[in-house]
């Protein structure tokens, strides 16, 4: 009955989320409680959300101070003078700028928001493109790769899901996965080159008039304020990847020394609360809604007995093929569902399924982090800030997916083999 229960619960929540017919926030929340009522958790209601809360809690507070620094940074300047380099070296050559333009989103999409990282990257780069007579395609596509890659960050979307509905740590999802991203970056970047070579051979090397820069002064302060930056990022960068204590304290203690270096009084502090707090908001009431979903369905059993039932159905020679298939299949999955749909209604009992045929649930976490909005997110129909890449740099969506899918697929198919290669997942 509780398995029953729980792929009707699951397909509800999926057709009531890829319909549009109800939010995500409400198919998180009532769907679970009505499938809680209808087994009898009744009287364990209100302790199965409050397990569910608690467990995501410290997700939703990583990626608060997370977006918030990085809008910090962006605000104070961090990325200008990368920004002013690529320029400058790519000059009028095709290829060079869209490597550039690869390099740029890389360095952008730290924040782990798309939707960012696109109207950063966009507006930088797309006037150089018109002048060129660059495609605005290639623009749209090589972005996709960049900031799909860089989703993998643990404050990212992807990563920050499959945290929360496996209550699993970064140290074991992200850092075994580090090598594949490193090789899913290089990708990109050959990518890029090939695509460039292939602007570059349309339409030649063009020279440039250099434009005529306004000359900002910087004083003393300005240049003291932003080599503190640098040090500040490099130090956080380096506590994330060496583990020295929680992502949500360092993003508290970064956040804060952030905005004594760049903001120190209140009122500059209220303005930029009140400019990103509804990116802050979005995010964390989608985390806190996931907690009541996988805190229901866990508590209750339904995720356990959904796995159960999966395994008297799956060989058991397709345990070890879970993980690699998990991945391959995540990435043209993302056309198809939303990231919470997959990662707190499929991921879940995935997992499950895994570890009650002998295998490990965080490889096939690490596996969905491969291709399912990875690859994906910035091609999806499903995707808000899909649409703003695609509006931004005028392209049709279809014409978009046409174009960039063979190389976005080519990044999880890369990324897959590094995964395999260094254990993070296996066959």
């Amino acid at each position: 009955m509780l398995a029953v229960a729980g792929f009707l619960t699951i397909a509800v929540f999926l057709a009531g989320v890829l319909s549009r017919r109800v939010s995500v926030l409400l198919a998180l929340t009532v769907i679970p409680v009505l499938a809680a009522l209808a087994v009898g958790a009744a009287p364990r209601l209100g302790e199965l959300i409050g397990k569910g809360l608690t467990t995501v809690a410290p997700v939703a507070i990583m990626i608060t101070f997370a977006v918030l620094y990085f809008c910090l940074m962006i605000e104070a300047g961090l990325f200008d003078p990368a920004v002013a380099r690529i320029l400058r070296w790519a000059k009028g050559d095709p290829l060079k700028i869209t490597v550039g333009t690869a390099v740029l989103t890389l360095l952008v999409a730290l924040d782990g928001d798309g939707a960012s990282t696109f109207l950063i990257t966009v507006s930088a780069m797309l006037p150089l493109y018109r002048r060129l007579g660059m495609r605005p395609l290639v623009l749209a596509g090589v972005v996709c790769l960049g900031a799909g890659v860089m989703n993998m960050v643990p404050w990212g979307g992807p990563t920050a899901r499959a945290m929360a509905a496996m209550d699993r740590d970064s140290g074991e999802l992200f850092l075994p996965l580090l090598p594949a991203m490193i090789g899913g970056v290089l990708w990109v970047l050959f990518a890029a080159y090939l695509i460039g070579r292939a602007e570059r051979k349309r339409l030649g090397v063009i020279t440039l008039e250099p434009p005529a820069e306004a000359t900002v002064e910087r004083t003393r302060a300005d240049r003291v304020r932003f080599w503190l930056n640098v040090a500040l990022t490099l130090a956080l960068v380096a506590a994330l990847l060496a583990q020295l204590a929680k992502l949500e304290i360092l993003f508290v203690v970064a956040f804060v020394l952030g905005l004594l270096v760049n903001r120190p009084k209140w009122p500059q502090q209220q303005e930029l609360f009140e400019k990103h707090g509804h990116n802050v908001v979005l995010v964390t009431t989608m985390i806190f809604a996931a907690g009541v979903f996988t805190g229901v369905l866990s508590g209750t059993g339904m995720i356990d007995a959904m796995a159960r039932a999966l395994v008297g159905v799956v060989p058991d020679w397709a345990a070890g093929a879970l993980p690699p298939l998990t991945a391959l299949t995540g990435m043209p999955l993302s056309l198809v569902f939303t990231p919470d749909a997959y990662y707190f209604g499929v991921l879940p009992v995935l997992a499950e399924t895994s570890a009650a045929l002998g295998g490990d649930p965080a490889e096939v976490a690490r596996a969905a982090l491969l291709g399912q909005m990875t690859t994906g997110f910035p091609l999806s129909p499903l995707t808000a800030s899909t649409f703003i890449l695609v509006g931004m740099t005028g392209v049709d969506l279809g014409a978009h997916q046409r174009f960039i899918f063979k190389w976005a697929f080519g990044t999880t198919l890369v990324m897959t083999a590094v995964a395999l290669l260094t254990g993070a997942i296996s066959v």
